[in-house]
């Protein structure tokens, strides 16, 4: 069982930056690969990017490609995003989750956090 809980949402203008951190509970969370998801008003959620249990690869939605980092601490149980260059359509509520393979499906992804506000003004 993990629990997560996400942090380091808010407004920023478009270019700016924001980091945002997922704290998970659970001794087994350097088995999981973790995942940020996203979801805009009135669309699917939406795969971001993934890193798998050691750190050593990451997987990036072309539309977020050069401008986030994900990266994780095990020592630490946490993961997080580093959203540079923000635009517009980056406003979305980003969702942290776990799941035991290597996937970009939502629904491969067995535990999710409560979600925090990103959004981007023009």
């Amino acid at each position: 069982q993990v629990q997560l809980v996400e942090s380091g949402g808010g407004l920023v203008q478009a270019g700016g930056s924001l980091r945002l951190s997922c704290a998970a509970s659970g001794r087994t969370f350097s088995r999981y690969v973790m995942a940020w998801f996203r979801q805009a008003p009135g669309k699917e959620r939406e795969f971001v990017a993934a890193i798998n249990w050691s750190g050593g690869s990451t997987l990036y939605a072309d539309s977020v490609k050069g401008r986030f980092t994900i990266s994780r601490d095990n020592a630490k149980n946490t993961v997080h995003l580093q959203m540079n260059s923000l635009k517009p359509e980056d406003t979305a509520v980003y969702y942290c989750a776990a799941s035991g393979g290597w996937y970009r499906e939502a629904q491969r992804y067995d535990y999710w956090g409560q979600g925090t506000q990103v959004t981007v003004s023009s």
